[in-house]
């Protein structure tokens, strides 16, 4: 029995020794795990760069519909600074060619003041009025007191008046108005004209119907001032709009002055300067 069990333990030995089945070692199996978790690291990790690049293009697509955006935007603003430029720039030239105009009306009425000025011996004056031309014809030159015919005097100041109307062509296609004035004496009762009212319209009339009555030949005595009677209208203000004092309080020199007929130039619609830059 004792040599059975010596020779038994070489053989439990061995077996011992020897790999148990065909499976792999252990040693093996870790290889391959190692594998497989290199594998799913490496698989993990394309795709948390899958994700990033991801995530990266979605970025860079929004950034470039921004700058779409940002361009059309700018391109859109940059039409309405070009428009804007346009319009100021239009605005402007209309502006130059506007103060070019007003600058020949002034230098074309201070030609005519200068024209007029040969008159001022007899108490005509060119004077801007409420932002009108005037030309003032003072009433006792052209009439006695309280009438309406025009005395020789008077015929004469409005026939030098029109010529100089009459041979400037702008001046001549203009509109006027004849404007009586009165002092703020009461009118007599019982006299012709019934109130001062009536009294300067009627003096307007008058010289409004003188002006546009044909003009003589050079040399013969005046017939009318020749001018078109489609542009010129009479009004009557009677003591209303006194140059001088006031409608309730004037002295001599004061009403002297306020009997007067003026021809005032009607401005055109489209001028809207300021003639006070003539005085």
């Amino acid at each position: 029995m004792k040599s059975f069990k010596f020779a038994l333990l070489p053989v439990l030995a061995a077996l011992t020794l020897a790999p148990l089945g065909c499976g792999h070692s252990d040693e093996e199996m870790g290889e391959k795990q190692r594998q497989i978790d290199k594998l799913a690291a490496d698989l993990k990790a394309s795709k948390a760069l899958h994700d990033d690049d991801q995530k990266k293009m979605a970025d860079a697509q929004a950034d470039q519909d921004r700058l779409r955006a940002q361009l059309e935007q700018a391109g859109l603003i940059g039409q309405k600074s070009k428009d804007e430029m346009d319009r100021l720039t239009k605005a402007l030239a209309d502006y130059k060619q506007r103060a070019d105009q007003l600058e020949k009306m002034e230098q074309r009425y201070r030609d005519l003041r200068a024209r007029l000025e040969k008159l001022a011996q007899v108490g005509v004056k060119f004077v801007v009025r409420n932002n009108r031309m005037v030309i003032q014809l003072p009433g006792d030159i052209l009439f006695d007191s309280g009438k309406d015919e025009l005395k020789k005097d008077g015929k004469e100041v409005l026939g030098q008046v029109a010529e100089v109307i009459r041979n400037d062509k702008d001046l001549n296609a203009r509109d006027f108005q004849v404007a009586g004035h009165t002092d703020n004496a009461k009118y007599p009762a019982g006299g012709p004209f019934k109130d001062n009212w009536l009294l300067s319209l009627a003096r307007a009339r008058q010289v409004l119907l003188f002006l546009i009555t044909p003009a003589t030949d050079k040399g013969k005595p005046a017939l009318g001032g020749g001018l078109n009677p489609k542009k010129w209208a009479a009004a009557g203000y009677g003591d209303t709009d006194p140059q001088a004092g006031s409608m309730e309080t004037q002295n001599a020199d004061e009403m002297k002055r306020n009997r007067r007929v003026e021809l005032v130039l009607q401005p055109n619609v489209d001028e809207m300067l300021n003639l006070s830059n003539i005085k």
